[in-house]
């Protein structure tokens, strides 16, 4: 394989990760939108707190509860998580979190800033 071709490797700490507050509460950017030249999907480590209501219409996102617990609501239905849950959340289900866990999302294909919507900004069609 030419070296061109090969994708680039990476190794990043939580530490050296950039942070920022997210509509689910505080992310550190394990794999993201400064990678999205190498990404097939990105990954982050969240600090849920109260995580307002949202929905995707590209991404599916994939929630593996690390510690803590609460319930994830999926299209109006709460479930509850626990370390050690995973959560598959399909394009289009609106969904959030309650309680403080900290989770390791991961959104297939890598995740736009365009691709984020809440329901009750939604135009009724």
């Amino acid at each position: 394989m030419d070296a061109a071709a090969k994708p680039a490797l990476l190794v990043r700490h939580e530490s050296d990760s950039p942070t920022e507050r997210s509509t689910c509460g505080w992310r550190y950017r394990l794999l993201s939108r400064e990678d999205e030249h190498q990404a097939a999907a990105w990954a982050h480590a969240v600090d849920i707190d109260g995580a307002r209501l949202h929905y995707h219409k590209v991404s599916t996102e994939l929630y593996y509860v690390l510690d803590g617990e609460g319930s994830v609501m999926l299209d109006g239905v709460e479930q509850p998580v626990r370390p050690g849950s995973l959560v598959q959340i399909p394009p289009g289900v609106v969904h959030g979190a309650r309680g403080r866990m900290r989770v390791l999302v991961v959104g297939i294909p890598h995740m736009r800033e365009d691709d984020l919507f809440f329901p009750e900004e939604t135009p009724a069609s």
